[in-house]
């Protein structure tokens, strides 16, 4: 094992162009519990950029090791007295900080320490390009349907950004439930697309009225569960257009991206819809679930997840490729919009398995 091994690292805030460096560091130790991980290929996801930016809901101790999602890997080492799974074994490992005030290795590195609890082993199957995803994504998209809102066959969900990685998830999710789904985007060239991934109706923003649609759409019994990622404009009116009663959960806030002012970070609700019509907002953030669930519970639904996706209910995008020294590439297409793939930072020993 070497000594030594690249990690991507932030000595501070700011843009990930300008803050990310490439650094050399100790391979670290496993403790007790723990097992040392190999890392094979680990995505960026929006939230990493927030986290750099100043914007997410935790802030890490800078200097930082990016990636503070997910990875896929192979065991290297185990710590004393750590027992269930085996040196050689391949594994997601989770690398979501359980708020508040918790630390895990980042993951844009070679080699990461992480407790035996947040390790799922994964099958060969599953390429390092979808593994690598399994934990976040899917995860969301199974909590949000089966745990927060609790849909049952036959109902309505109403989610904006159809189009976006969870969306697509939880438009196979409701197919697979018996759950009808009213799918909001922005652009009209996107409704064929969800409607052939098996979204029961599509609302085009760019052309027409979200609230008059759903009206339309629903009937006299209207909608009375929806999940929101825009927030915004767009999140009030989704709130307004449910029926009195509803409930919408909201797990991002896309149309403030790049906003770093946390005034802008607004959802405009109408009094009325909350006192009269006794309508419920609230939110969903992945690492507070975390933080709030038992070890046995987070990789039940891991592994909840897993099955979904080794019986292909649910379908992950392999993603693109990218070597660890061309991390700047990889930033630059994780936020070009309509890309339709992930970009993943993957290591020597493991690019012919996710290009396969």
């Amino acid at each position: 094992m070497p000594q030594s091994m690249r990690a991507l690292v932030a000595r501070e805030v700011g843009e990930p162009d300008d803050v990310l460096r490439l650094e050399s560091r100790p391979v670290p130790t496993a403790g007790a519990g723990q097992a040392l991980i190999r890392v094979k290929a680990t995505p960026i996801h929006a939230s990493d950029l927030h986290v750099l930016r100043g914007r997410y809901g935790f802030s890490p101790e800078f200097p930082t090791v990016g990636g503070h999602m997910e990875c896929v890997g192979r065991i290297e080492a185990l710590g004393p007295d750590t027992e269930g799974l085996k040196v050689g074994e391949r594994v997601v490992a989770v690398a979501i900080p359980a708020v508040p005030g918790s630390r895990v290795a980042g993951t844009w590195q070679e080699y990461l320490v992480a407790d035996t609890h947040r390790l799922l082993p994964v099958p060969d199957r599953l390429s390092d390009a979808i593994a690598c995803q399994l934990a976040v994504n899917p995860l969301t998209a199974l909590l949000l349907v089966t745990r927060e809102l609790d849909i049952q066959p036959g109902e309505w969900l109403l989610q904006t950004a159809a189009g976006s990685t969870v969306g697509r998830l939880v438009i196979q999710l409701a197919r697979h439930l018996g759950l009808r789904t009213i799918n909001v985007v922005r652009r009209r060239d996107a409704v064929e697309e969800i409607k052939a991934l098996g979204g029961d109706e599509v609302i085009c923003t760019e052309d027409e009225d979200l609230l008059q649609r759903v009206t339309e759409l629903a009937g006299p019994a209207g909608v009375r569960k929806a999940i929101d990622c825009v927030a915004g404009h767009v999140g009030a009116q989704v709130f307004q257009a449910l029926a009195p009663g509803g409930e919408v959960v909201v797990y991002g806030a896309l149309s403030t991206h790049r906003q770093t002012d946390p005034p802008a970070l607004t959802i405009p609700l109408q009094a009325r819809s909350v006192i009269y019509e006794t309508k419920v907002l609230r939110g969903f953030w992945l690492n507070r679930w975390f933080g709030t669930v038992s070890p046995t519970d987070a990789l039940r639904a891991l592994s909840e997840v897993r099955g979904l996706v080794v019986d292909e209910v649910l379908s992950i995008p392999r993603g693109r490729p990218f070597p660890l020294e061309r991390f700047t590439e990889a930033i630059s297409f994780a936020e070009t919009s309509a890309h339709g793939a992930k970009p993943l930072l993957v290591f020597e020993d493991s690019r012919d398995e996710v290009d396969e």
